[in-house]
């Protein structure tokens, strides 16, 4: 079992910046993928960045250039540094988890942005 706990969520204006946090109840090496997806109102749940365990990065089109998904292994922690922020950008952000075929999810964290 891993627990995620998402914080960092929070109200901005368009063009600032957020950076969320993803803890996790277990090392991270243990971990084949972490991710962060979101879900607006009336909208399906899409993915926003995922890091492998080898480092290697994905980001949705959407997002590219202005978010950044990274980890501190010390600390069981993935981030997701989000600047330039738009109001399209508003959702409940969840970090989510992969390991030995099954997905974990975090409780979420909203992020609203104002124009």
């Amino acid at each position: 079992q891993v627990q995620l706990v998402e914080s960092g969520g929070g109200l901005v204006q368009a063009g600032g910046s957020l950076r969320l946090s993803c803890a996790a109840s277990v090392s991270i090496f243990r971990l084949n993928t972490m991710g962060w997806y979101r879900q607006a109102p009336g909208k399906q749940r899409e993915l926003v960045a995922t890091l492998r365990s080898g480092g290697s990065t994905n980001y949705a089109d959407s997002v590219k250039g202005r978010f950044t998904i990274s980890r501190d292994n010390a600390k069981n922690t993935v981030y997701l540094q989000m600047n330039s922020l738009k109001p399209e950008d508003t959702a409940v952000y969840y970090c989510k988890a992969d390991r030995d075929s099954l997905g974990y999810w975090g409780q979420g964290t909203q992020v609203t942005v104002s124009s």
